[in-house]
């Protein structure tokens, strides 16, 4: 057989991060709105978590909808016109219906239509990972304008009585467009897995179940110490991994922007990192609450809008969470 050679896809030598949106829910539900349901208080939630309130969105409003809120603000910031987006991907785990995907219909709804969309599931660190997808497929060639969204509307998943989880969570999205830089804007990613302990954070049943009437509509669970200990021991060590893939060391960043999963972890992250006073570490879960992948843009967003003075320094930002899964990243502010 004849051998024919095939045309690849050649990029750009670097990408970054061009600008930020976000939504949020716009009911602020406070800790004395959920407490009786578990049997709790204010003073317990704030003290195991750090929230004294969180926003959710209405019953009429979707995820989906969330997503078009924060990637309308991203793309008039970013100066990038909606019709040379050629590539969208959201990072969720709540989209209420498994297709079509919500990337697409975002898509369309912002004028970019037709640009390749899906969305990914890598639960809390889905943001990083969609970032480290946008990086590499501007670089290869494949796409040229990127927008990446992390959207949750964690409310329509949510147990109101459960203790393990259902106080934590928060609705709303966090976008940012991504496109070609004269520097390197984004540094490689440190991310990756560890199945044997899927059972830490997930569904408490399938859609399968649900359907036969073998369990209640499907909803979040976590096994709270299994998680925190894992997230404060394992994940402060990836978060280092991740300084040394950038080339640079915890004296060179402007802020630190992890997963707002919980007030403990992220002071225990700082303390082992050893942060000069200098970064400015991201505290968004005490009035966003637990926003799974829309959580790190989110604070980046709240990070910009209170400390401008940040633009162009470097972010640290790790998410981490059902799977279990993480991903860590180095990045220049916008």
């Amino acid at each position: 057989m004849k051998s024919v050679a095939i045309t690849q896809s050649t990029g750009v030598p670097f990408t970054r991060i061009y600008s930020y949106g976000a939504a949020r829910g716009e009911n602020f539900v406070t800790n004395d709105d959920l407490a009786g349901p578990i049997d709790s208080s204010d003073e317990w939630i704030q003290q195991r978590t750090g929230i004294v309130t969180r926003t959710r969105a209405s019953e009429g409003v979707l995820a989906v909808d969330l997503a078009t809120d924060a990637a309308k603000e991203a793309i008039e910031k970013s100066g990038v016109a909606a019709e040379k987006i050629d590539l969208v991907i959201i990072a969720t785990i709540s989209n209420v219906q498994q297709t079509p995907s919500m990337a697409a219909v975002v898509a369309d709804r912002v004028g970019a239509n037709p640009a390749a969309a899906y969305d990914t599931n890598a639960a809390c660190a889905g943001f990083s990972y969609a970032i480290t997808q946008a990086d590499a497929l501007i670089r290869s060639g494949a796409a040229h304008y990127a927008l990446v969204i992390g959207a949750e509307k964690l409310s329509d998943v949510v147990d109101p009585t459960d203790r393990s989880i259902s106080f934590l969570l928060g609705d709303g999205a966090g976008a940012v467009v991504v496109g070609p830089s004269d520097f390197a804007g984004i540094a490689a990613p440190v991310w990756g897995s560890d199945g044997s302990k899927a059972h830490a954070v997930g569904m408490n049943a399938t859609l399968v179940d649900y359907r036969d009437g073998d369990a209640q509509w499907p909803t979040l669970r976590q096994e709270g110490q299994t998680v925190f200990r894992w997230a404060v021991w394992d994940m402060a060590k990836v978060a280092a991994r991740a300084l040394e893939a950038a080339g640079v060391t915890s004296e060179d960043l402007a802020a630190f922007i992890p997963h707002q999963a919980n007030m403990r972890i992220i002071d225990e992250f700082a303390k082992q990192l050893k942060l000069p006073e200098s970064v400015v570490v991201a505290r968004d879960i005490a009035t966003t609450g637990n926003t799974s992948a829309a959580s790190i843009p989110l604070a980046t967003h709240r990070l910009l809008e209170e400390h401008p003075q940040l633009s162009g320094g470097l972010a640290l930002q790790i998410g981490f969470g059902a799977g279990l899964v993480f991903g860590a990243q180095v990045i220049v502010l916008p």
